[in-house]
């Protein structure tokens, strides 16, 4: 793909490379907003680098029309966010939640830079647009795992510079949608369903955009890395768990996997949250989270419908949760603000 000279000159003075061999598109960013590529270099410390280039003045239209100003301001933040998460907190993670390293990144008023770790050549070449059981289930040990390492995450002031409330579809973030959403019942309890999700007494980072797609395997489809960490930020794991459910699952199997899904999850994350030596108790953790999952889903199809209406990811199965949140919150007392 063409690029100009003025980006080679940055790519080879970013990565200490001496020649660029090769450039190849792999897609647009979401929403017309810039371009991921590979790039394969020659006399480097690496011999290829995925660069994400981000342009920061608003594009004229929007795949779904919402080509608001609102809308593109939160896609600027997110883009930032990615920055910090890939800069700051990258490194943290080991091959039980890995993320591709930072090699650089640069910020002006026209782009954004994002220069990462290509993940192909650390072992996670395999990107799937369907999911065996075995390879879904790869992918939620790997969410168990990042969310048992950022544990009460509520508690420590270094995240302070992602989102405050992870997901892309978080309630105060979305006011268009959901001013645009026809059912009225969860229109109503909308605020409710995001509080539940909110006050729950453990918080963690979520992914925010966990789906199939953001995930690379290996080639044994043993072990999977993640990417796309527009939307980082504090929150119940359930929202990680429901949305890659979603993404992975076809609609008319999730009712009859949903519990070997959910238990897998915990499982998976009582297991990591003993190996992070930390002060929590797996049991307690499950108690108050298990029960957030149909709430988890219907705070998402507020977002869905409010967003689009004719989206395949409403149906009957997430219609049936969502009836369950409903009636969950009419049997129990409203919190006073």
């Amino acid at each position: 793909m063409p690029i100009s000279q003025s980006l080679k000159n940055t790519l080879l003075s970013l990565t200490e490379a001496e020649s660029i061999i090769n450039i190849t598109l792999i897609q647009g960013v979401w929403g017309g907003y810039g371009e991921l590529f590979r790039v394969s270099l020659q006399g480097g410390k690496t011999s290829s680098v995925i660069v994400k280039l981000v342009n920061t003045p608003q594009p004229s239209s929007h795949p779904k029309g919402w080509n608001t100003t609102l809308s593109h301001q939160r896609k600027l933040h997110s883009y930032q966010v990615e920055a910090n998460w890939y800069k700051k907190y990258a490194h943290l993670h080991d091959v039980a939640c890995y993320v591709p390293r930072c090699i650089a990144s640069q910020r002006d008023q026209k782009l954004n830079l994002l220069i990462l770790e290509d993940l192909a050549q650390v072992g996670f070449p395999v990107v799937k647009a369907t999911a065996t059981l075995e390879e879904a289930q790869t992918c939620i040990k790997w969410l168990a795992n990042f969310h048992a390492l950022h544990l009460q995450v509520n508690r420590n002031q270094k995240y302070q510079d992602l989102w405050e409330t992870g997901t892309y579809w978080h309630l105060a973030t979305r006011p268009d949608e959901l001013a645009a959403l026809q059912d009225q019942p969860l229109k109503t309890a909308a605020k409710r369903i995001d509080q539940l999700l909110t006050d729950s007494p453990f918080q963690t980072l979520v992914h925010g955009d966990a789906k199939l797609a953001n995930f690379c395997f290996s080639e044994d489809a043993k072990n999977v890395a993640a990417v796309d960490f527009q939307y980082v930020g504090k929150g119940c794991g359930m929202k990680d768990l429901i949305l890659f459910i979603s993404s992975a699952i076809p609609p008319e199997e999730c009712a009859t996997l949903q519990d070997t899904l959910i238990d897998y999850y915990f499982i998976c994350l009582s297991e990591a949250v003993i190996a992070t030596e930390k002060q929590i108790d797996p049991i307690q953790l499950e108690q108050a989270w298990r029960p957030l999952y149909a709430i988890a889903w219907a705070d998402f199809q507020r977002f869905v419908k409010g967003w689009s209406p004719a989206n395949w990811k409403i149906n009957d199965y997430t219609e049936q949760l969502t009836e369950q949140a409903l009636q969950s919150l009419s049997q129990s007392p409203v919190k006073a603000d």
